[in-house]
């Protein structure tokens, strides 16, 4: 049963992966300079699936519970982060923005989707709550990214 879910979440990941991939290749998204615009637009590529959402939750209750399953978890969690982030970097490099600890920002953007697909399922209806979810991305993307002129000074 471990396995067929370690399965399962390896190619929801790469389907989010590659459907957000496939939203910005294209107009009008290919126009996109704002951090905001590029948050907006990579949440409305990948709507969120409660039914996926209740099997994850079911087994990450289950995996917290088993050290070894939750080691498991935790590493598949950094290699989904790791395939994401460069989508991610180029996306920001239309903005003119250089991520400045992808590793961070990886952690940070998993545990935000993860609390605020919580929320949002909660409460679909509530556009506030959507609205919240794309501010704390978009804060996030802010907080561990700089204007593309600042890269060098950051970086050293």
């Amino acid at each position: 049963m471990d396995e067929l879910f370690l399965a399962m979440m390896g190619r929801e990941a790469t389907r989010l992966i590659a459907v957000t991939s496939a939203a910005f290749e294209e107009e009008p998204a290919t126009e996109l300079r704002e951090v905001r615009q590029i948050v907006e637009h990579m949440l409305n590529a990948a709507p969120l699936d409660g039914k996926w959402f209740r099997i994850y939750y079911e087994f990450s209750a289950h995996a917290l519970r088993n050290p070894e399953l939750r080691a498991v978890i935790a590493e598949q969690m950094r290699s989904i982060s790791a395939a994401f982030i460069p989508v991610l970097q180029t996306l920001l490099a239309r903005a003119g923005r250089v991520v400045t600890d992808p590793q961070a920002l990886g952690m940070a953007f998993a545990a935000v989707h993860e609390g605020t697909a919580t929320q949002c399922l909660m409460e679909p209806d509530n556009a506030a709550v959507r609205e919240l979810r794309a501010d704390l991305f978009t804060r996030v993307v802010l907080s561990y990214s700089v204007p593309d002129e600042q890269a060098d000074r950051t970086a050293g």
